[in-house]
């Protein structure tokens, strides 16, 4: 079943608007890479203009000096929208995850509208992205407008299972995205 574009619900968004996704699993391509493009796309009316799969970035993660993983973190922090994903490992988001956002400073995703997507092998962890994802992004200055996602890894393919946070924060990431930035003090 399609949704249909609600009165706050401008699909596609201009193309002025750059929208991508970070994926901390440790497997290139992955089905967290998948969800994560898949509800990118879903939001943006199209593909993201930047995709980071954290799995192609090797060593570099860990080199400060590293050119690609810098180009990667500026591209991030110049947004509007970014789905940031990550497997389940432990009951949280993987270290992968947690080395490429420690490369980011204080606020440097002020203004940028994120949406934490995690999946996982059941659902005992379904506030993994609450508790422990959304807060480091609140950190790091992220616009966060709506709960996290948590999806069973089974069901990443099945656009149905996007279908319920959808219908409930769809608007809300839109009328984020509308918003002009806040003056800075």
């Amino acid at each position: 079943m399609t949704q249909t574009p609600g009165p706050d619900r401008a699909l596609p968004l201009p193309a002025t608007l750059r929208t991508g996704v970070v994926v901390g699993n440790p497997k290139p391509a992955s089905r967290t890479y998948q969800a994560a493009l898949h509800l990118a796309e879903r939001l943006a009316g199209r593909a993201p203009d930047l995709t980071v799969d954290l799995a192609e970035y090797g060593a570099g993660l860990l080199d400060w000096s590293d050119a690609a993983t810098a180009e990667a973190v500026a591209g991030v922090a110049a947004l509007d929208l970014l789905v940031v994903a990550s497997p389940t490992y432990k009951a949280s988001y993987t270290g992968l995850l947690k080395v490429f956002l420690d490369r980011f400073q204080s606020d440097a995703l002020a203004g940028v509208v994120v949406v934490p997507l995690m999946l996982g092998a059941g659902p005992g962890h379904a506030m993994a992205p609450e508790v422990f994802l959304k807060p480091v992004l609140a950190e790091l200055g992220a616009v966060l407008p709506t709960r996290a996602l948590y999806l069973l890894d089974s069901s990443y393919d099945d656009p149905a299972a996007y279908e319920p946070w959808l219908a409930a924060s769809q608007d809300r990431v839109l009328a984020a995205l509308r918003r002009p930035a806040s003056p800075t003090l």
